[in-house]
């Protein structure tokens, strides 16, 4: 079965200064792992080449079934067709309401029928718990239920991997709790997570394969 993250040897660059050298990295379908280490470290650096912000020049990389050494930039759009990306500060569209933010992301990535586009948006809300809030605009919703609406966007599109860099750091701990949860029952339906964070306590209450990312190295541990 292919990897849906893997990269090996992998050297990552912000601009021309290396930030991360000999990155192995290989995950499972249905695999959530955590990516822990400082402010600094190279955790969103790493993040940002599985999406194809930076490129990998150095090494080989594929992310859902994309090779990132030869990822031309006409292709980048299809590959985060096949990602799902969960960011800390949400990025949601402020002047529309919670259908439109989703309808936004679906007319974004190819879609055509509106009917199917609706039913597509119902879907992802439903399995987020957000039903009820479909013309709710972001402001009327709180921290936890804009996560949700942030993960219920990256869910459109059916993705094979999900990347996740810090979904819980502007929230609370019951709230992060909810949201882990609905990332781990997403993993156990498939889907690779690879989530970036500082909250050691809930990879101790959720568990899952650890990287940490420090001295310029990605090293897979057992535990904290």
């Amino acid at each position: 079965m292919e990897s849906p993250i893997q990269l090996s040897n992998a050297i990552i660059y912000q601009g021309k200064i290396p930030v991360l050298s000999g990155v192995n990295i290989q995950l499972q379908p249905g695999e959530f792992a955590y990516l822990v280490g400082r402010t600094g470290s190279g955790k969103s650096s790493l993040l940002k080449t599985l999406y194809g912000e930076l490129t990998l020049t150095e090494g080989s990389g594929h992310v859902a079934g994309f090779d990132l050494i030869n990822l031309k930039p006409k292709t980048v759009p299809h590959l985060r067709r096949s990602l799902g990306i969960v960011f800390q500060d949400f990025q949601l569209l402020s002047d529309r309401n919670v259908i439109e933010n989703l309808l936004f992301v679906l007319r974004a990535t190819g879609w055509k029928d509106k009917s199917t586009m609706i039913e597509r948006a119902h879907e992802v809300l439903k399995k987020v718990n957000l039903s009820t809030k479909d013309y709710k605009i972001p402001a009327e919703l709180s921290g936890g239920e804009q996560q949700r609406l942030v993960i219920a966007r990256a869910l459109l599109n059916n993705p094979k991997v999900i990347l996740a860099d810090e979904p819980t750091g502007n929230l609370d701990p019951e709230i992060s709790d909810e949201v882990m949860a609905l990332l781990h029952s997403i993993a156990s339906e498939g889907t690779c997570v690879l989530m970036a964070t500082h909250d050691y306590r809930l990879i101790d209450k959720f568990g899952g394969s650890i990287y940490r990312v420090a001295d310029h190295k990605v090293e897979r541990i057992q535990s904290l």
